[in-house]
C-alpha cells in the first residue's frame, strides 16, 4: 500500500550561511519571501511565487532543520521533497511495511495558527529526503514554527511547480520508478505511444553521440502533486561528459537536477528574468532554422525572432504546444537549474526541445573545455 502523495507543499534546500540562493529566487525570479524561522544553528527561508514553495535552510546546526533531515552532502543542493498527505502517521507505517527507512517517525509541531505532523523518509535517491505533511486545518503563513516575515508583492511571473527532474546513475531509472509507485502512488507517463515503462523515452543527440532515457510519472489520481521526470544517460562514443553525467559528478551523485516551474506568460516571466540579471541558457542559433520551425512558431501565435531573441524552445503539433526556456546554474558547482514551461494544449515534455538542449548543452561544454 503506497502513501498518496496529495500535493507538493515545497522543495527544500541546503545552502552554506550567506550563499546567494534565496537573495536570487527573489532578485531574479520573483519570488517573495513568505516566512522565516531562526533556531538551533539553522536559518530557514519559505519564499513563494503562485504555488510554487522553496524552503532554504542556510548554515548546518546540531540538530535537523525543521521539517526535514541534515544529510551533510558535500555540495549546496536540493534536499527534501515535502508532499502533503492525509494521515501521516498511517503514511509512516504504510512506508515502513514498504521496508523503507524512517529516520524521523512522526512528531507534531504547534503554534498559535494550528497544527501539523510530519515525517521524514529516505529516498533511494542519494540525498533527497521526502517529508510527508499533515496538516489539515493550519491557518499561518507556512508551517507551525515560522513566523511572517515583511515582503514586497512579486511580479507573479510562476504560477505553480509544473516537473521535477531527478538526475539518476544509468540504470537506476527502473528501481526509482518502481519505488515512487509502490511508495507515493506515481504511475507511469509515457512519453512516446506504446512506450515501456522499463525502458522509457530515449532521446539521441546524433549518432554515437549518446543521449537521454527519460520516464516521466505522473500523481495519483486525484493528486495536484506534480509530474516526475528520471533522466539518465545512455553511452555513446563522444568521450565529453553530458549533462546529466557532469551534474553526478559536481553533485556527487544523483538528485533533483531541475525544477519546471508553470508560467502563463513565458515571453514576460523571461524578459523579466534577463532585465533582472539572470542568465538563460542559449539553445544552438540553427534551432530556429530547423525545417518547418518558424511557421510551427507561427502557428502557435508566437514571433520566431522574439523567442529567439529570449532563447525559448518551441515544441508541439495538431495545435497543441509547449515553450521552454532553462536557466544557467543557481549554484557554483553548477548543477542545479531552473526551467519556465508555458503549455498550449501540450501535455509532454517537449522531445525536440530536449534534444536542442541537450546540443546546446554539449556544444557550450565543448566551447568550456577549449578555454
Amino acid at each position: 500500500m503506497a502513501a498518496s502523495a496529495r500535493r507538493l507543499c515545497h522543495i527544500a534546500f541546503h545552502v552554506p550561511a550567506k550563499q546567494s540562493l534565496t537573495r536570487d529566487l527573489q532578485r531574479l525570479f520573483g519570488f517573495q519571501l513568505l516566512a522565516a524561522r531562526e533556531a538551533d544553528g539553522w536559518r530557514q527561508l519559505a519564499l513563494r511565487s503562485g504555488d510554487a514553495i522553496f524552503l532554504v535552510n542556510e548554515g548546518a546546526g546540531p540538530g535537523e532543520p525543521l521539517y526535514g533531515l541534515d544529510l551533510r552532502h558535500a555540495v549546496p543542493s536540493a534536499a527534501n521533497l515535502c508532499f502533503d498527505v492525509d494521515d501521516a502517521a498511517a503514511a509512516a507505517r504504510a512506508l515502513t511495511a514498504q521496508g523503507c527507512s524512517i529516520p524521523f517517525p512522526p512528531v507534531r509541531v504547534q503554534d498559535v495558527h494550528g497544527a501539523a505532523i510530519y515525517a521524514v523518509v529516505n529516498s533511494p535517491v542519494s540525498n533527497l529526503s521526502l517529508t510527508l505533511l499533515e496538516r489539515a486545518g493550519y491557518c499561518g503563513p507556512f508551517l507551525p514554527g515560522f513566523g511572517p516575515v515583511p515582503s514586497v508583492p512579486g511580479p507573479g511571473w510562476v504560477s505553480h511547480v509544473d516537473h521535477l527532474t531527478l538526475a539518476c546513475t544509468p540504470g537506476s531509472s527502473p528501481t526509482l520508478m518502481h519505488w515512487f509507485q509502490d511508495c507515493l502512488g506515481f504511475r507511469h507517463l509515457p512519453l512516446s505511444p506504446g512506450e515501456d515503462p522499463e525502458v522509457g523515452l530515449k532521446v539521441t543527440a546524433g549518432v554515437g553521440c549518446g543521449g537521454l532515457r527519460l520516464t516521466a510519472l505522473q500523481p495519483p489520481i486525484g493528486s495536484a502533486a506534480p509530474t516526475l521526470v528520471l533522466a539518465e544517460s545512455l553511452p555513446g562514443a563522444d568521450s565529453r561528459a553530458d549533462q546529466v553525467e557532469q551534474f553526478l559528478v559536481r553533485h556527487q551523485g544523483p538528485g533533483l537536477q531541475h525544477v519546471g516551474l508553470y508560467t502563463l506568460d513565458i515571453m514576460e516571466a523571461t524578459e523579466g528574468v534577463t532585465a533582472a540579471g539572470g542568465q538563460l541558457l542559449t539553445p544552438p542559433e540553427a534551432y530556429y532554422q530547423q525545417p518547418g520551425k518558424e511557421g510551427q512558431i507561427l502557428a502557435a501565435g508566437h514571433k520566431p525572432s522574439l523567442l529567439a531573441q529570449q532563447g525559448i524552445l518551441l515544441d508541439g503539433n495538431e495545435g497543441k504546444f509547449l515553450l521552454q526556456v532553462f536557466t544557467k546554474s543557481l549554484f557554483p558547482e553548477d548543477t542545479f537549474f531552473l526551467e519556465l514551461i508555458q503549455r498550449q494544449g501540450a501535455t509532454g515534455f517537449g522531445q525536440g526541445n530536449i534534444r536542442a538542449l541537450w546540443q546546446s548543452v554539449q556544444e557550450q561544454a565543448a566551447r568550456s573545455h577549449k578555454a
